[in-house]
């Protein structure tokens, strides 16, 4: 009997335990478009990247300091003209999603490689936080995404609260 009670709480706790540790469907979902749509720019693949953007609106942060971007709906030939000549390979480490809400994931990673035109492409490694969004056709799609340099060092003056939990 104590058996027969041992497994029926473990059989019981088990889908618990899988979500508390960020194994839920949708971040799952998520960690395999982050790769799809990374793939697809990589190989400048116009049409996929812009239908992974939401189809309401895209907010956009690059990491070269410039100022946010407007919210836009951004099409294949958008991608197009804007990507001309890219020979640039990024790719994706240290992927972190998080369901924040139903229909809502959170992102973090960072992109590893080089970026550049064909004849002078240059290292590149960047954060990236991004939201992803299941839209009403039931598609995932990145709502906003917003790289920050990661250029191994800067000003920032270690302290202690920087360990605090």
């Amino acid at each position: 009997m104590k058996t027969f009670i041992h497994c029926l709480l473990a059989v019981a706790l088990l889908p618990a335990l899988v979500l508390a540790d960020g194994h839920s469907p949708s971040e799952a979902i998520v960690k395999t478009a982050i790769e799809t749509y990374w793939n697809a720019r990589n190989n400048n693949d116009h049409e996929t990247v812009a239908a992974m953007e939401s189809q309401t609106g895209f907010f956009g942060t690059n990491s070269d300091g410039s100022f946010h971007k407007p919210m836009s709906i951004a099409s294949a030939e958008d991608w197009k003209k804007n990507m001309v000549g890219n020979k640039g390979n990024l790719r994706v480490v240290y992927l972190e999603t998080t369901e924040i809400a139903e229909g809502v994931v959170y992102a973090r990673y960072y992109a590893e490689g080089v970026v550049g035109l064909e004849g002078d492409v240059s290292p590149y490694r960047t954060r990236i936080t991004s939201v992803w969004v299941k839209e009403s056709d039931l598609e995932w799609r990145v709502k906003s995404i917003h790289f920050s340099p990661a250029s191994y060092g800067g000003t920032h003056k270690t302290q202690s609260s920087d360990f605090d939990d």
